[in-house]
């Protein structure tokens, strides 16, 4: 039998040889892949919760002013305010508010509508396949008191 043969029949470790550094080479990468993924899904969710949480505070603030022009100023810096609290990494922000209901008569029921834009900066995640950035947009309303003027 010749050597070589011999080798190969051998039972032991020198057939298993390398094999750990294969397999490394092989689930490091995709590990690390899904762990890049998790970290870009829970980013997202975060944003969405952020944003939708900012919209809701935007239409509070609108809606308990006395004026047009003041609900779009408060509906603004409740926004603002509440993605700086929660540590939202936006590159660009757009509120944008709907104070048509403040034009209905005294005694009829009206609302106000919020909407908050967020540009999610994702750029830090070097992942492949995942975006740059994410734009999450929230609605929210909140009704406007009916007697609000006495």
């Amino acid at each position: 039998m010749s050597r070589a043969l011999r080798l190969l029949c051998r039972p032991g470790r020198d057939r298993e040889r390398g094999s750990a550094v294969i397999e490394a080479v092989i689930v490091v990468p995709a590990f690390m892949l899904f762990v890049g993924l998790i970290v870009f899904a829970g980013r997202v969710a975060i944003a969405n919760q952020a944003v939708g949480s900012a919209a809701t505070e935007a239409a509070r603030a609108a809606s308990i002013a006395r004026t047009q022009s003041q609900a779009t100023g408060s509906a603004e810096t409740a926004a603002t305010n509440a993605l700086g609290n929660q540590r939202v990494n936006c590159r660009r922000t757009t509120v944008s508010v709907d104070t048509s209901g403040f034009a209905s008569p005294v005694g009829t029921p009206a609302s106000v509508r919020a909407t908050v834009t967020c540009v999610v900066n994702l750029s830090d995640l070097s992942v492949p396949g995942v975006p740059g950035t994410r734009t999450v947009i929230a609605t929210m309303t909140s009704p406007l008191d009916t007697y609000r003027e006495r």
